[in-house]
């Protein structure tokens, strides 16, 4: 059985809630990524910000970038999974809620990410064909 923890990206960072959005996008071209787990005071996951959130949701609704926190792009209930789940239930969760990345909590605290990537990586590629072919829907 494959865990969470054997292939996902250790040691993933988070924005702040509080943040502006144009720190999240520096800190997403710093760490070359498409995508930031969104955490509270309180550490706790709150949502995820992609690229495409501050592009659409923030600059083309005329949002300022500069004193438009992370936390008001955080919607809905986030996707989550443990160090210890089954990889087969983080697939399901990617097919089912059309996600690309699931962040990995355990306690509560951030300890890494699956990506579509990292399937890819140490999957089979029948198995990352068909998430990615469910995701893109």
């Amino acid at each position: 059985m494959t865990q969470t923890r054997d292939i996902m990206t250790p040691n993933a960072q988070c924005i702040g809630e509080n943040d502006a959005l144009s720190i999240a996008a520096e800190r997403m071209r710093e760490l070359d990524v498409g995508a930031l787990p969104i955490c509270g005071e309180d550490g706790r996951l709150k949502g995820m910000l992609t690229d495409r959130d501050i592009v659409v949701k923030a600059i083309a609704s005329g949002l300022d970038p500069e004193t438009t926190n992370a936390g008001r792009l955080a919607n809905g209930v986030p996707v989550m999974a443990a160090p210890d789940d089954d990889i087969e239930r983080v697939l399901a969760l990617m097919r089912e809620h059309r996600i690309r990345r699931v962040p990995v909590l355990d306690e509560h605290r951030l300890v890494g990410m699956i990506s579509q990537a990292d399937i890819a990586r140490h999957l089979e590629p029948s198995t990352t064909g068909e998430t990615v072919e469910v995701i893109s829907r």
